[in-house]
């Protein structure tokens, strides 16, 4: 029972984190009907921004205050290079093909990872302690600060998302947006402004999760958002590819089917298993949990 516990934590604090990554997936497909992979990429830059802030920038760590400042710097510049891909990237190709948009995405996400390699170097770096950290002992279960933490920051983030999304008017042009774009330009909607808010509201979380992954797991290169970030796609898809709470549900999901398969003594397989939930999906439900399916209109 102990051992369970132990694995149900450690399963929901990694969830949470794949469930911000999946948000952006998820909030940009809503918009645009296609799959950002750079997005994983800005997860990475999320971690280098935390790592040089403290590194090179000298911002005191150790503490609340500080560690929240970093937080905060990431997720800033990682909306601003969100919106940055968007604007440069993205929106000349609004009317091309799909397939056109997804070849200049993947292509993005290879300028930022070899672009990561150039200017951050190829090497592991480890990642600063951004805030204290103890051990919580409840009997035989151990419970990280750090995981707390991640649970409590993503939490905050989730309910931060949610008020933007159903308790304002961009949030309300957000959804208008997603569910017929040119009704929602002939009601006075811009939809260029809409589409890069969300690009950066995605970004930011994608920010966040970077630092909140490498304060769990210390140790950052450009590569390391590769694997998250796909686990993080699984994620979306499982709950629903559009759906925010969907997209939730599946990175909390996705954190534990892995933390129990590596329970188990089958951690070298921990990574087939999630890709093989993403084929068993696709066959069986393509809208996720909690998508709806669509009918396209001849």
């Amino acid at each position: 029972m102990i051992e369970f516990l132990q694995q149900l934590i450690n399963g929901i604090s990694l969830g949470a984190i794949y469930a911000l990554i999946a948000l952006g997936y998820t909030m940009v497909y809503g918009v645009l009907r296609f799959i950002n992979f750079a997005h994983s990429d800005v997860f990475m830059l999320g971690a280098f921004v935390g790592y040089y802030a403290v590194k090179k920038l000298g911002v005191p760590v150790g503490g609340l205050a500080g560690g929240l400042l970093v937080l905060c710097l990431a997720m800033s510049i990682c909306a601003i290079v969100g919106i940055l891909i968007e604007r440069l990237a993205y929106r000349p190709l609004r009317s091309r093909p799909t397939l056109s948009v997804l070849i200049t995405a993947i292509g993005v996400s290879l300028l930022l990872q070899n672009l990561g390699q150039s200017v951050f170097g190829a090497n592991p770096k480890a990642f600063p302690r951004l805030f204290p950290e103890t051990n919580l002992h409840l009997g035989q279960l151990s419970i990280t600060s750090n995981q707390l933490l991640v649970i409590a920051v993503s939490l905050v983030l989730l309910a931060g998302l949610h008020f933007i999304v159903h308790r304002t008017k961009t949030g309300t042009a957000m959804r208008a947006l997603s569910f017929n774009a040119t009704a929602s330009s002939l009601v006075g909607i811009n939809n260029d402004r809409i589409i890069s808010f969300t690009f950066g509201l995605g970004s930011a979380l994608a920010g966040a999760g970077g630092i909140l992954y490498a304060m769990n797991y210390p140790s950052i290169d450009p590569l390391m958002g590769t694997m998250p970030g796909l686990k993080a796609f699984v994620a979306a898809v499982l709950g629903g590819v559009g759906s925010l709470p969907g997209a939730a549900l599946g990175g909390l999901l996705i954190g534990l089917i892995e933390t129990f398969v590596a329970g188990t003594g089958w951690s070298t397989y921990r990574d087939a298993v999630a890709f093989a939930i993403l084929i068993l999906i696709l066959l069986l439900r393509p809208a996720g949990l909690l998508g709806k399916s669509r009918s396209d209109k001849v």
